[in-house]
């Protein structure tokens, strides 16, 4: 199994409201391989929140695959220049890719 970390810094006070969009239903539920994603939220950041959006997979091929998707760009697609969407400032920051093997669990 891998974890694929997207940590995004993002506008002070916009954390909490943008969390629930990474969770949300949509094409990953059902794509093969994906185990689960999880939004963790630092609000504790002077300058930024900070969102670890973690993102559970059978392995790296599964997520490969999802990253080469058409369900994967069309969810990051940017807005069309000119449109309404485009006009608006983004509350991103910044964001970074992380990727881990697990290596151990315990569970309960």
């Amino acid at each position: 199994m891998i974890v694929v970390t997207n940590r995004i810094k993002v506008k002070k006070g916009m954390g909490a409201a943008m969390a629930p969009a990474f969770t949300a239903p949509g094409p990953l539920d059902h794509f093969e391989g994906f185990v689960k994603i999880e939004v963790l939220l630092n609000p504790n950041l002077s300058d930024c929140d900070e969102l670890n959006v973690n993102m559970y997979w059978d392995d790296m091929d599964s997520f490969t695959a999802w990253r080469n998707s058409d369900a994967f760009k069309s969810a990051h697609k940017r807005p069309e220049p000119g449109s309404e969407e485009a006009s608006k400032e983004s509350p991103i920051l910044g964001s970074e890719i992380i990727t881990y093997e697990v290596a151990s669990v315990k569970n309960r």
